[in-house]
């Protein structure tokens, strides 16, 4: 066998980690096509898997959509929208905005409320009455025009993370980030590397970062079948619709495994 140069060694080493680097060389899935729902599938609390209750989530002009003007009030119609691969280490970007007034009947705390769920249980294993997905939810706010209020934060339905090597009970945290109001488009990314670490990032600031996802917390369905503590290493992406019109038009993911 021909032997290698130590230089010649540290050359391709050198070499491959700056081809690495490069943004061309990362081939970002479209997740949503920007057309219509294929790929995703339904779930809303009440409703049988697969059901778009009163045409919830919809298409409009190149954008995935949660739409309310088919309801007279909302009564706890809480909606999840599921990608059909489930994903463990990848970066995830998404750009979304909050439009209109909310549905009548939602909650105060659903105002411009929506999110991005992460490593979630399949929709599929929902029960028809469950509330949210066992998952760990990166929450996106929109301002009222007046007070503070973050975005990208982290809410945890039936899990927990570490933060500052501590386990969090508390439901949710809320990031660094800035208010913004109005019907502005925001963009958001998320670095996920299975049950190590979770970073995320809004208009290029990384403004929250935790480790260790985990199942636990008051909020687990009292017969989910996986045991408080075990590591949640991969799952299901998974948009949110709670009460509030919001938009999406970009949904991109880049598989890291």
């Amino acid at each position: 066998m021909k032997k290698i140069s130590s230089l010649a060694i540290v050359i391709l080493i050198l070499t491959a980690s700056c081809t690495g680097r490069k943004t061309s060389d990362e081939k970002w899935i479209p997740l949503f096509n920007g057309k219509n729902l294929d790929g995703w599938e339904i779930k809303i609390k009440g409703s049988p898997l697969g059901e778009n209750y009163k045409n919830t989530f919809r298409v409009e002009n190149g954008a995935m959509v949660v739409r309310y003007d088919q309801y007279e009030k909302f009564n706890g119609e809480y909606g999840h929208i599921f990608y059909k691969e489930p994903y463990s280490h990848y970066k995830l970007r998404i750009e979304y905005r909050f439009v209109g007034d909310q549905v009548p009947g939602g909650q105060g705390w659903a105002f411009r409320n929506s999110g991005v769920m992460l490593h979630s249980q399949s929709a599929a294993s929902m029960l028809t009455d469950q509330d949210f997905p066992v998952s760990i939810e990166a929450q996106f706010l929109g301002g009222d025009g007046v007070a503070d209020r973050s975005t990208g934060n982290v809410c945890t339905p039936g899990t927990q993370i570490v933060m500052n090597d501590q386990l969090v009970t508390q439901h949710c945290i809320n990031s660094s980030s800035k208010t913004y109001h109005g019907d502005v488009w925001v963009h958001a990314e998320f670095v996920v590397l299975g049950d190590s670490v979770i970073h995320h990032i809004i208009e290029g600031d990384t403004v929250l970062t935790y480790h260790k996802p985990q199942v636990g917390g008051t909020n687990k369905p009292a017969d989910y079948p996986v045991p408080d503590g075990t590591p949640v290493r991969e799952g299901y992406i998974c948009l949110q619709a709670e009460s509030h019109p919001v938009e999406f038009r970009k949904v991109e993911l880049l598989n890291l495994k």
